[in-house]
């Protein structure tokens, strides 16, 4: 058995298959995490340098995309090198940093979709109080709970995970994950797993809480043609992000707590990174599409730049 102060590097499993194929695995991945970063990044700059979008809903959106972009960065680096490597390994304080960030990034996705759908709840349920309750004030304090809750989760998580002698080295997976690291202790983990079990209580907390205000909005939407125009422009992007990435974390879940070798790797693969694909896609396309709002200021800034370009040949 191991000593856990020798044990400094970790070995990642899961890119067998790549190796025949690996040039063909990069390229792909490689174009994903440029699509994710382009999209990501044209409604951040579009939201941040036009002022008519300075309002809450576009703010916390705004937010979204850059959670997006700190999630893959956690995963799509780290990926395209052992891609292209015969080695698949990550040392151990590498691997703590790849966990946190990932999982960090998990909680403050459910964290600003909560937030996102008590905005929609009182623009939608209570549009006479809508600027003395979504005061700046208040957008900033939301803000604050949707990124230092899950931070200081994931700090705890850590000290407590810190604190496991290792026993073996290999991970079953394509990127670090608490859960797995946990595997690797010589010792019991109960009070991991009891903080674990703390954390997925808070976020199933935090989704009957979206479940609740969307119920409450449906209620209103429905009594006018007018309420229906505006849940199918403002709300139905949150519902497919909601959704899209509600069903990407029961995939990791899954591929977490019922890791069977009977499922084909491609399939295993799939269900644990799809939660760090499709969700950052679909967010800023999503939104993009629907708001009518966000189309047009992005047609603006794009016609801005191509404008200046122009001029300055």
């Amino acid at each position: 058995m191991e000593n856990s102060s020798t044990i400094k590097v970790l070995t990642l499993s899961g890119l067998q298959e790549a190796r025949m194929y690996r040039y063909i695995y990069f390229f792909f991945t490689l174009f994903i995490y440029l699509l994710i970063f382009f999209v990501n990044l044209t409604l951040i700059l579009t939201i941040c340098l036009e002022r008519g979008l300075h309002e809450p809903m576009y703010i916390l959106l705004c937010n979204l995309c850059i959670n997006g972009l700190c999630g893959t960065a956690g995963f799509y680096p780290k990926i395209l090198l052992d891609i292209l490597s015969d080695v698949h390994v990550i040392v151990y304080s590498g691997c703590l940093a790849q966990a946190c960030v990932i999982y960090t990034s998990v909680m403050c996705e459910i964290s600003l979709l909560t937030v996102m759908s008590y905005d929609r709840y009182v623009a939608i349920c209570r549009p006479l109080q809508c600027h003395t309750i979504m005061t700046p004030l208040m957008v900033r304090r939301l803000l604050l709970y949707a990124w230092l809750l899950p931070i200081a989760l994931t700090l705890v998580a850590l000290i407590l995970t810190l604190r496991l002698p290792l026993c073996r080295s290999h991970i079953d997976k394509l990127y670090c994950d608490n859960g797995f690291i946990w595997k690797l202790s010589c010792v019991p983990t109960t009070l991991n797993s009891m903080w674990g079990i703390f954390i997925v209580s808070l976020q199933i907390l935090n989704l009957l809480l979206i479940l609740y205000t969307y119920w409450q909005i449906v209620r209103v939407c429905l009594r006018s043609s007018e309420g229906k125009v505006k849940f199918m422009e403002t709300c139905v992007p949150h519902l497919a992000s909601m959704a899209s990435f509600i069903t990407a974390v029961l995939f990791d879940y899954m591929y977490s707590r019922h890791n069977s070798k009977a499922f084909p790797l491609s399939l295993r693969n799939f269900m644990a990174v799809e939660f760090l694909v499709i969700p950052p896609l679909l967010n800023p396309i999503a939104y993009g599409l629907k708001m009518k709002l966000i189309r047009t200021r992005v047609r603006k800034l794009f016609s801005k730049f191509t404008n200046t370009d122009w001029s300055e040949k």
